[in-house]
């Protein structure tokens, strides 16, 4: 059986959706709220290697932390400061499986990684 980790906002619908088809996968999922029990700096990293991403590309330039914290120009180390001291801005999903990873969005691109 695979042993699939979630990084998972229950408020997101697409985060819900992607959830739903892990679930049908049959996979083992561990399920992490992140924004209840965010990840460290180290572990963004980590996300981020595995997605092949800048951290510019994970961060949700959207949210009010983004222009509250004034990111705009942020370079990689503070961006990944930022999303481990404001989860928030962590892009959602991120799917972790068979050492890989993928954002859900749309959800259906995680099963590439199952």
């Amino acid at each position: 059986m695979t042993k699939v980790k979630i990084w998972h906002n229950p408020r997101c619908s697409k985060s819900r959706a992607t959830l739903e088809i892990l679930q049908d996968s049959g996979a083992e999922i561990e399920v992490v709220r992140y924004k209840e029990t965010p990840p460290d700096a180290a572990e963004i990293r980590q996300a981020l290697d595995l997605l092949g991403l800048s951290a510019r590309d994970l961060v949700r330039k959207g949210e009010a932390a983004f222009k509250a914290l004034g990111l705009k120009d942020a370079d990689e180390n503070t961006l990944v400061a930022a999303m481990a001291e404001h989860p928030e801005l962590i892009e959602r999903p991120v799917v972790f499986a068979n050492g890989k990873a993928a954002i859900g969005r749309p959800p259906e691109s995680v099963k590439t990684i199952l």
